[in-house]
């Protein structure tokens, strides 16, 4: 957890992510990157110096079928307030509108659902768990799918539901995520389509990229995170 934490502070402080006064609301799934968050930044509360609130949200996506009882347990022991919200996405995607490409539409419900019962709660920013290859792997797709170079940013605001989206964890490597939740009791995904979406592709794609080329990642990311290394066609030259 130290590992992560140093990568927190790093974007937190270069992104200026977390300020006094915030009220944050950790959006939680229930598997390894949320948690981690959460327990990241309750830690990282801490020590901080910054005066800000936590709270966690988990939207039901599956209409009551999840069991939230470990994930009830796992916040109650770092002293944070979980808020489950009820939800019928999947019945909605996958069984009424049958969708064929169902993970854009069940992500922007899921993100709607958060942020605006984040709202409601009184917080002013909504934290995510997407980190270092979410980041990357969101890239690729983007090239691949819109053919557009693009990917999130590690902080949006978002001015209908005046909510600012943050990703603290933007620094942070998979494989350390996967080691500080070891000990974790992680929510099983219902979703029928989980891992049989474009992103798992991207995901192995990128790990047989980074066989090949060792640190392809870390030059991909690399890329992205700094401006002046872009060279990009300019069709007026």
């Amino acid at each position: 957890m130290q590992k992560i934490l140093s990568v927190l502070r790093k974007a937190c402080e270069e992104y200026n992510l977390i300020e006094d006064g915030d009220k944050i609301a950790v959006g939680i799934s229930g598997g390894k990157d949320s948690l981690t968050l959460l327990a990241a930044l309750k830690s990282y509360q801490s020590f901080c110096g910054k005066n800000f609130d936590l709270i966690a949200i988990a939207v039901d996506l599956s209409g009551g079928k999840c069991n939230y009882s470990e994930i009830e347990k796992f916040c109650k022991g770092i002293d944070v307030q979980l808020h489950i919200i009820p939800s019928n996405v999947f019945e909605i995607v996958f069984d009424i509108r049958k969708e064929k490409n169902p993970c854009s539409l069940c992500a922007n419900m899921r993100r709607g659902l958060l942020n605006s019962s984040a709202k409601e709660l009184g917080c002013n920013k909504v934290a995510l768990g997407h980190h270092k290859d979410d980041l990357i792997e969101t890239f690729i797709l983007s090239l691949f799918f819109e053919g557009r170079l693009s990917t999130f940013k590690p902080k949006t605001y978002l001015s209908r539901v005046q909510i600012t989206v943050i990703r603290p964890l933007i620094y942070c490597d998979e494989q350390e995520i996967i080691k500080a939740s070891k000990d974790y009791l992680i929510l099983y995904n219902p979703c029928p389509a989980n891992k049989h979406t474009e992103r798992e592709n991207a995901k192995k794609l990128l790990e047989s990229l980074n066989a090949i080329y060792p640190e392809c990642k870390e030059k991909i990311f690399s890329a992205i995170i700094h401006p002046e290394r872009y060279n990009l066609y300019d069709k007026l030259n």
